[in-house]
């Protein structure tokens, strides 16, 4: 019988984990908390600066990055999860992993998304359920591993639209580049342990009904270059070093957590060569609606203590749920 999975363990020692010093726990910052930077809470329509990406959050690690190219606007989604079902995942008890999975088309069209491109960082609920739907709705290319197209097929993805990739490529579109990166998702527990684990190699399995059925299926970082500007994404708190050796990217999207991970948060940017904007991700409890302001689930202080430790130049800007931010 499967294990309820609890994300507080996520938290456990992140910010002596984050930064190799003995810090005390720090108070839980409020929604929509902007120690630093600019944004704005913006409709779907409005018009973002051109030849500068312009990144909206969508809740959890759901990102909407749009920008102008000579051949007319282009947008890239990165984990849209828009319906969020409750799953009580921030809860003492956890998410219960029986929990069914929905889909609500009428939740996500009140954001009328489109996408060029839909990256995948892992096959997890929280970051996978919705792109199917959405790759329909809007006929984007996605990006995934050989289980993330596998679990996307199952849930009826237009299978001409799926791509897999395995990190390494480097993919030259239409006034943008998406290089995918071998990553690592988040460990938790005192096991140190990544929830949901597993791949689903080969053909597609059935028609996944709850959310154990999505699993992680290996997971994948991607950095999105327009023009001088480049947007590096995790979809879990963890990273290979290795492969992002020589990467500066002006904006790095940082979950937050990575207790077990060591020296998680100065690792990463000084890999990263400490980049002028870092932007918490994956730090809302996501069993309230998005079209609310952001509830912290405790790692939004913790990681920016970490931040400004490791990197005092590297600017930390939080954006609320549909807010927008132009580097």
């Amino acid at each position: 019988m499967a294990t309820r999975v609890t994300r507080r363990g996520v938290l456990a020692g992140s910010v002596a984990g984050a930064t190799g010093l003995a810090v005390g726990s720090a108070a839980t910052a409020a929604p929509g908390y902007r120690p630093t930077g600019t944004a704005t809470r913006a409709s779907a329509g409005s018009a973002g600066a051109v030849g500068r990406p312009r990144l909206r959050w969508l809740g959890n690690n759901g990102w909407e990055i749009r920008f102008d190219t000579p051949n007319g606007r282009r947008t890239v989604l990165i984990d849209p999860w828009l319906t969020r079902f409750h799953t009580g995942t921030y809860t003492e008890q956890g998410a219960d992993p029986n929990t069914p999975l929905s889909v609500r088309p009428d939740v996500i069209d009140r954001y009328h998304l489109a996408a060029d491109h839909i990256l995948v960082t892992h096959g997890h609920y929280d970051h996978l359920t919705d792109v199917p739907y959405l790759a329909g709705k809007t006929g984007a290319t996605v990006l995934g591993t050989e289980t993330h197209v596998n679990l996307m097929t199952a849930l009826g993805a237009p299978a001409d639209q799926l791509s897999v990739v395995r990190g390494g490529e480097y993919l030259e579109c239409d006034g943008y580049t998406i290089q995918v990166l071998r990553s690592l998702h988040s460990m938790t527990g005192e096991r140190s342990r990544v929830a949901f684990a597993g791949t689903r190699p080969g053909h597609p399995p059935a028609t996944p009904k709850v959310i154990a059925d999505l699993v992680e299926g290996e997971t994948l970082a991607y950095l999105i270059t327009v023009g001088e500007v480049s947007i590096i994404d995790f979809g879990g708190s963890n990273y290979l070093g290795a492969e992002l050796a020589g990467l500066r990217p002006t904006v790095a999207l940082v979950p937050v957590g990575g207790g077990a991970i060591h020296r998680y948060v100065p690792r990463l940017l000084a890999t990263l060569g400490n980049p002028r904007y870092v932007l918490p991700t994956h730090w809302d409890d996501f069993d309230y609606p998005l079209d609310e302001p952001a509830r912290d689930y405790g790692g939004l202080a913790p990681l920016r203590t970490a931040v400004r430790q490791a990197s005092p130049a590297s600017r930390f800007v939080v954006v609320d749920h549909l807010e927008t931010f132009t580097p």
